[in-house]
């Protein structure tokens, strides 16, 4: 099959990629636009893993304000240069982290960020739970392990479903920038304010 430009502009706006490696995509798939796109998406997340040991010290403090000043939201997003800071995916990306942090209100950024006596706590309420339903002990600790999944869903930003598309994690929308802007992307904090809500 013929790979036209048309097609490789209609990839390089769905996937971010650059021209030559949407056309590369485009061939080995023999003009499979759903592939290219997965095979592009894949290519990304690796290099999404390479770049994650690289500093990130530039970047922006991204602050949101909701239901007429009653909640705001502010939110660090680094990236390695100025250059990438200024850039309007990086921007659309610290704006969609404070949108989803108003909405979802995630407690931790990463599943490392979460104290141990906490996650131990969690552990222990959920095996109790499950040995009251009555579980066996050993498919008790097999129900406390997903429920604490749960809790990482619930409760850890990077874990949570994005809310303008539940199909993808924060994670994997953060690693779809690290593919399009070529830099490590990191979100180092947040805070969301509630009026009237206790500390």
């Amino acid at each position: 099959m013929a790979i036209t430009a048309e097609m490789i502009k209609q990839l390089r706006e769905q996937t971010g990629a650059g021209m030559m490696d949407s056309k590369k995509a485009l061939e080995q798939f023999n003009g499979d636009m759903e592939k290219a796109a997965a095979w592009l998406r894949e290519k990304g997340l690796a290099t999404a893993a390479k770049k994650a040991s690289r500093v990130a010290k530039e970047g922006i403090i991204e602050v949101y304000s909701h239901m007429g000043g009653r909640m705001a939201v502010m939110v660090e997003v680094n990236c390695e240069t100025d250059f990438v800071a200024r850039m309007p995916e990086f921007r659309q990306l610290a704006h969609n982290l404070a949108l989803h942090i108003a909405s979802a209100a995630p407690t931790y950024v990463a599943r490392e960020d979460v104290p141990s006596d906490v996650v131990a706590a969690q552990i222990t309420k959920y095996k109790e739970d499950a040995l009251a339903e009555g579980k066996k002990p050993e498919i008790a600790e097999r129900i406390a392990n997903g429920r604490l999944e749960k809790f990482y869903e619930d409760h850890v930003l990077l874990e949570q479903p994005f809310i303008k598309d539940d199909k993808i994690k924060v994670k994997d929308l953060i690693n779809d920038a690290i593919a399009r802007c070529g830099e490590n992307i990191v979100v180092r904090r947040f805070v969301r304010y509630q009026l009237g809500e206790e500390s």
